[in-house]
């Protein structure tokens, strides 16, 4: 196991760097094309080290961080409507949205590590923490099968508004820079102010996901690892799909059911046993779903479609 977690710190940090050091050192705005073959490049390498685990730790493992990773990314799709509410808010240039997003990135492998290492520690220390996560999931999956539409309001954030106080802030976003000297002054840009909502956003996100790869796993390598590579797909994802998520107008829907499941999963595992694999089968049958009520809706909503039948 020692290995996997030294293969997982050198893969995360390679890619990274590859990323920011090679291919994105100038801002840029990123195109479907390039969107594309990064999101597959993180695939590829989710999978790859998938496979690792399941030849190094056994199947039972290799499908636990399948499971986890297919839970992760789906719930971080959620993120992706929220980032272009953030983006839109501050009015922040396109060419500077996958800064944003990279350090975004950073700081939530920080803080999902720190989510995971306590919610471990509870669980040996109070295994009936289970339950009380399982009935966070309930809640959650409900909450957002009821609600219509995601706001934000950046506006009522504490850090925000603390940032605001504390540092002058510039409306120029300093060629995609977070702090610029003015006069020997500091001043922030907005673009540090996006950072912050991210990072806290995504701090709120971590509530329900976390929980949810604990009722997959109770492995905090697995847990860790499977989140991580979830969260590093998830600016390709961005990009890739930012003209189009208004198309998968069910998906929060499919979300919210599969946070039900895994919530119901940890409240009655005592009473049923539901295998990983037959989880995993749930899950992917859930999601699926959801994406094809919605490839449906948009279909019939075209313009024209009603005179075509």
């Amino acid at each position: 196991m020692n290995l996997l977690w030294i293969a997982f710190g050198v893969v995360v940090l390679l890619m990274l760097a590859i990323d920011l050091g090679i291919f994105n050192r100038k801002a840029h705005e990123i195109g479907f094309r390039e969107a594309l073959i990064w999101s597959i490049v993180w695939t590829v390498v989710a999978l790859l080290f998938n496979g690792a685990v399941f030849l190094s730790v056994g199947p039972e493992r290799g499908l636990e961080f399948f499971t986890g990773y297919v839970i992760e990314r789906a719930l971080s799709f959620d993120n992706l409507f929220v980032f272009v509410l953030i983006f839109s808010y501050f009015g922040v240039p396109r060419r500077y949205h996958h800064r944003a997003l990279f350090w975004g990135v950073v700081g939530a492998l920080v803080t999902r590590a720190i989510f995971i290492a306590a919610g471990v520690a509870l669980i040996v220390r109070f295994e009936w923490i289970l339950y009380f996560f399982g009935a966070i999931l309930v809640y959650s999956g409900w909450k957002m099968l009821r609600e219509k539409d995601v706001e934000v309001h950046p506006d009522r954030n504490i850090i925000i508004r603390a940032a605001r106080t504390l540092f002058p802030v510039t409306a120029e976003f300093g060629a995609g820079r977070f702090f610029l000297r003015k006069e020997h002054r500091l001043f922030l840009t907005p673009l540090f102010l996006v950072l912050i909502t991210i990072e806290t956003t995504d701090i709120v996100f971590a509530v329900d996901s976390i929980p949810a790869v604990f009722g997959v796993t109770h492995d905090p390598f697995i847990a860790f690892t499977s989140n991580i590579f979830a969260i590093l797909g998830l600016r390709a994802s961005y990009f890739l799909l930012e003209s189009i998520l208004k198309t998968f107008k069910y998906l929060s829907h499919g979300l919210s059911v599969v946070l039900i499941f895994i919530g119901l999963k940890m409240l009655f595992a005592e009473i049923v046993h539901i295998p990983i694999g037959a989880a995993l089968l749930i899950v992917i049958g859930l999601l699926g779903a959801a994406i094809g009520a919605s490839m449906i809706s948009a279909r019939r909503a075209r313009p024209g479609a009603r005179r075509r039948r």
